[in-house]
């Protein structure tokens, strides 16, 4: 990866972006689409777009989720210990002991998840599931009023856990799902910017994906697109203990390209042209089969309005929904060069009619 787009997506996986409190992310995403974008907004949801070939047609809408999974301040003790609930869906076992960072009014307040230590726990308790409402935010307040002072009911959370980069092309962080598919999507306008497209690209870093796709609803409705291509992250299943998983998602390995869905939820001529393009343009890609609604913002795109003619690429993931997601950067480069690449093969003669 070119160091001037690295630098963008370290200071870009840098933000905080929970789900419903993504501005940070979405601004730091819009300025850099300004670079190249004809025009850039943000929407009353919170979406951002920014938009390539203004007038071309058809509009094509490319989507990924700006939001992260993360945590909300729900109540405050007497001794100023926090409580709070999951912003998306957390596997609780991978909360203790955790540093986190509490987004307040007054900036960042740094905290730690505590439990009972492992010394204090009885036999059976040891054996039990950890749940959220046994753990609590630390964050060396005397008391409640001076915790009060800090952090508002309400306040987001996130743990405390910086982008950084591995062997063999492989990057390690927090929020890979979906920041990652946001900067794939960014990157492939980019390309698309300097490749005469015909249609209207519409790039929308989408919100609150991870609590029931709704920007995806409420941006597509605003855009009435033609065509949507949604990126997202995908299971790698090339870990220990994933035998059993390939059966479920297929066998999917870090680097060797980008995820291409097929199923229900995709349109099969959409399909059929990101994979004749693949082939073109020589980039590795892997296939997984969705035999139903994919869960993913490419699910909201296609029942938009009349419908849409929906892709949806992922980006393999290692760990998803923990705080040190895996993936691997030329697995995303390949991502925007074949969104790109598909998009620019698109015209108005271009037919999406099934059969």
């Amino acid at each position: 990866m070119q160091k001037e787009r690295l630098e963008f997506l370290k200071r870009y996986m840098g933000t905080i972006s929970p789900t419903g409190f993504e501005e940070e992310a979405s601004s730091v995403w819009r300025k850099e689409a300004e670079g190249f974008a004809e025009r850039t907004w943000v929407d009353m949801h919170g979406n951002s777009f920014a938009l390539v070939n203004e007038g071309g047609s058809p509009r094509v809408m490319l989507a990924g989720h700006a939001d992260e999974i993360g945590l909300m301040i729900t109540y405050i003790d007497e001794n100023g210990y926090l409580s709070f609930r999951g912003l998306g869906g957390w596997d609780p076992q991978v909360l203790p002991g955790q540093r986190v960072r509490i987004k307040t009014e007054g900036g960042l307040v740094l905290g730690a998840i505590g439990r009972k230590p492992i010394h204090l726990l009885g036999d059976e308790d040891r054996k039990k599931v950890v749940k959220t409402e046994d753990l609590w935010i630390d964050i060396g307040a005397k008391d409640k009023d001076e915790a009060a002072k800090l952090v508002k009911i309400g306040d987001p959370a996130v743990i405390d856990y910086d982008f950084a980069e591995l062997r063999n092309g492989m990057a390690i962080g927090r929020g890979f799902d979906d920041r990652i598919g946001a900067f794939a999507i960014l990157e492939a306008a980019r390309l698309l910017s300097g490749m005469k497209p015909k249609a209207a690209v519409y790039a929308v870093a989408t919100v609150q994906e991870e609590i029931g796709l709704r920007g995806a609803h409420t941006s597509a409705f605003g855009i009435d697109p033609k065509i949507g291509i949604a990126v997202d992250v995908g299971f790698a299943t090339d870990t220990p203990g994933m035998g059993t998983e390939k059966k479920k998602v297929g066998e999917i390995a870090m680097g060797k390209g980008p995820i291409i869905a097929r199923g229900p939820n995709i349109s099969p001529k959409l399909f059929d042209l990101m994979v004749k393009t693949a082939d073109e343009e020589k980039i590795p890609y892997q296939i997984e089969g969705a035999p139903r609604g994919t869960g993913t913002d490419a699910n909201a795109i296609q029942l938009t309005r009349a419908g849409v003619a929906t892709g949806l690429i992922s980006i393999p993931n290692r760990y998803m929904h923990s705080p040190c997601e895996i993936v691997n950067l030329d697995d995303v480069e390949n991502v925007a060069k074949l969104i790109a690449h598909t998009v620019a093969r698109i015209d108005d003669s271009t037919d999406f009619i099934p059969g």
